[in-house]
């Protein structure tokens, strides 16, 4: 195993470092919200506002302005008097989450973290890791290429 380099990275590459993070938040909570949409529709056929609102912690208000946002990126439909629907995009999306989401959870079980710790932590961490990272989890974890 290689020492870390502890000198501070030259301006351009710690920039490129703040973009990919900032890029990273900027992208959770819509797939945050396409996961939960996506699990409600696997419990109950559909997705109601009121209960993706319960669910994310939010007001329903919140959900609502989340949820025309998914909407205007191609990610979820509504239908008069149903629920919310993801396209076929936003299902795609929905199952890479899922299992950007396993993946690091079993990688943080593995390593001696709680269950209950590394579902919290995995929350975080799913939307900021690479996928060369990834990889390098299914790798330790001997785990097929899932996220492919």
């Amino acid at each position: 195993m290689t020492k870390p380099n502890n000198s501070p990275p030259r301006p351009a590459q710690h920039a490129r470092r703040f973009a990919h993070v900032r890029e990273c938040q900027a992208s959770a909570l819509i797939e945050d919200y396409v996961e939960m949409i996506g699990d409600l529709i696997e419990i109950n056929g559909e997705a109601r506002v009121a209960d993706i609102a319960a669910r994310m912690g939010v007001a329903q208000p919140t959900a609502t302005k989340a949820v025309a946002r998914l909407k205007r990126q191609g990610l979820a439909t509504s239908r008069p008097y149903r629920g919310i629907f993801l396209t076929e995009e936003g299902k795609q999306l929905a199952d890479r989450v899922r299992s950007r989401h396993l993946i690091v959870v079993q990688f943080l079980v593995a390593l001696g973290v709680p269950e209950e710790t590394a579902e919290i932590d995995g929350e975080g961490i799913e939307h900021h890791v690479s996928e060369q990272t990834l990889a390098a989890f299914e790798k330790f974890l001997g785990m097929p290429n899932c996220t492919k």
